[in-house]
């Protein structure tokens, strides 16, 4: 049975389940930093479920469905997520550091298809499972081992998965301190490093007490500089989502309640988008 948002949104074991999501994530990010940072950008991470999504839907023997940089940019403008221009660029920074690859020409030799390589598409199947983990937490299922038995799991799953991400609302259009983050590099990661230190034990509190003691070292794991992480922590903070129970910056940061909800909002839209997928991809855990 495909869990509704509103069964995620108020299930009781949602936070310590995204909390376990979190950490997965930074886990992710430590094992590949620079690829794990493309699905940390609002913007980023549309594009690359994007490009996967042609890639999964590519028919090899017609090369006018390959993944090519013309059909990637076009669709990335049908979906207004990004210029043209953001887009080429996009995928020259994914060419450069070998997070996907062109293949030889086919029946039109000035047309170069492109794919992800292995290394890459292993990085989204682990974004996947965190995220199956969350749901089978949820209600007992068996996402994650009928996803692990399928070979072509990935494939069938994350086209539909970007489907879903790319109509829904709340997911292109965060409310207040989220979209702050989710348009800053690395921002997703520097949220998910914020909840993963919560004790969901202390949700109701108007401050909420997070891992990170200080800003010099969080600016550090996430490989950001420490102004301009500390600036966009400001205008959270100006808005009343973030602060310090001690000295600014140098003691235990805390979320605001709206903050932390804020957060929690998100991952169930996100979470029911993907068991949506997921149902509709492996009916009757096919």
């Amino acid at each position: 049975m495909t869990l509704t948002l509103e069964d995620i949104a108020a299930h009781p074991a949602l936070h310590r389940g995204v909390r376990a999501q979190a950490q997965a994530m930074n886990q992710l990010y430590r094992t590949n930093p620079r690829l794990s940072s493309v699905f940390a950008t609002q913007q980023r991470w549309l594009m690359a479920h994007i490009g996967l999504a042609l890639h999964f839907r590519r028919e090899p023997d017609d090369y006018r469905k390959e993944l090519t940089m013309a059909r990637f940019i076009d669709v990335i403008r049908q979906n207004s997520v990004a210029s043209r221009n953001t887009a080429d660029a996009f995928v020259k920074e994914m060419l450069h550091y070998n997070f996907i690859e062109l293949l030889p020409s086919t029946q039109d030799g000035r047309i170069r298809p492109l794919q992800p390589v292995a290394a890459s598409l292993e990085v989204v199947a682990g974004w996947v499972l965190a995220h199956l983990r969350t749901l089978d937490s949820l209600d007992g299922a068996n996402r994650m081992a009928t996803f692990l038995a399928r070979p072509d799991g990935l494939a069938r799953l994350q086209p539909l998965v970007a489907d879903g991400l790319l109509s829904s609302n709340p997911v292109r259009e965060p409310k207040r301190t989220f979209s702050l983050f989710t348009w800053l590099n690395n921002g997703g990661v520097v949220m998910d490093w914020l909840i993963s230190g919560v004790d969901p034990d202390n949700a109701g509190l108007s401050q909420i007490p997070t891992g990170v003691l200080s800003i010099g070292d969080f600016a550090n794991w996430l490989k950001l500089s420490r102004t301009h992480l500390t600036r966009k922590l400001r205008a959270a903070e100006e808005l009343g989502s973030i602060g310090w129970l001690g000295q600014r910056c140098n003691s235990v940061m805390w979320v605001s309640s709206d903050f932390y909800q804020e957060y929690m909002a998100a991952q169930a839209v996100k979470l029911a988008i993907i068991d949506a997928a997921f149902s509709a991809s492996f009916p009757k855990g096919d």
